[in-house]
């Protein structure tokens, strides 16, 4: 995405390449986005910003529902993808529960293992029923 212009499903895969991009190389999220050479659209701003002021909140809501997984156990990219998503449910109330969680889905699938998909979706699943009892009920757990 140019110019900061596009879709959301845009806007989170450049707020991934930032976050997966910031976890390896052990930087601030926010110093990779203001080296970013080009504008970086608003959701994205959003969504990075979002996760670098609240991660470890979000790190103890993914804790509570990954099971038998830490966070710092998970490959970097499903934690990025997982950060995101709940940045977005608990902080996004303009972005429907199924939309979060598909997004992510999709995102895990075309970016991580064959496996994170499931993955992914099981840990939103769990989490959404948490902290969206009322949009969660057309997320299932697959």
């Amino acid at each position: 995405m140019v110019g900061g212009i596009g879709s959301r499903h845009e806007a989170r895969e450049e707020a991934l390449n930032v976050l997966y991009e910031a976890d390896v190389r052990g930087e601030d999220p926010l110093d990779i986005l203001s080296k970013q050479d080009f504008e970086v659209g608003d959701y994205c701003q959003d969504v990075v910003r979002g996760v670098a002021e609240s991660v470890t909140e979000i790190d103890q809501h993914l804790d509570a529902v990954a099971n038998d997984w830490s966070v710092d156990r998970m490959p970097v990219i499903d934690r990025t993808i997982l950060r995101m998503a709940t940045f977005e449910l608990t902080s996004r109330d303009d972005v429907p529960t199924t939309a979060v969680v598909s997004e992510a889905v999709e995102l895990a699938s075309q970016y991580s293992t064959e496996k994170s998909g499931r993955f992914v979706n099981g840990v939103l699943a769990r989490l959404a029923a948490d902290l969206r009892p009322d949009g969660a009920d057309s997320v299932s757990v697959q």
